[in-house]
């Protein structure tokens, strides 16, 4: 089983964005979040179909820190049900020196201030 997650996700605003990565590597439950603006969202809710300027968040963790990172996502997210999704990442097609500084940086540590 791989050690290395991607969580997906996205917000409402660049504000939103930038508390959840924030709140997730202050925390060491992720070693990096990319917050990738200007997506435009079509989806359908609540029987309607939808369209939404959001931001994508990239958030890059461990296996391990993954459910903790999800449960701090959803806790800041403002959605109703925002999307949180899991991807697992090939260690053999990827960089070992760069999935080991994400093991290192996303172990659960007190916030540095």
């Amino acid at each position: 089983m791989t050690k290395i997650n991607f969580l997906y996700t996205t917000a409402p605003d660049s504000s939103t964005a930038g508390k959840i990565a924030r709140a997730l590597t202050e925390r060491g439950l992720a070693a990096c979040v990319n917050a990738i603006p200007g997506v435009v969202s079509t989806y359908r809710w609540a029987g309607k179909l939808e369209e939404s300027a959001e931001v994508v968040l990239i958030v890059k963790t461990t296996a391990a820190a993954a459910p903790a990172a999800r449960d701090l996502i959803l806790e800041l997210h403002p959605y109703e049900t925002p999307c949180v999704i899991a991807l697992p990442v090939s260690e053999n097609a990827s960089s070992r020196a760069f999935l080991d500084w994400i093991e290192a940086e996303s172990r659960g540590k007190p916030i540095d201030r």
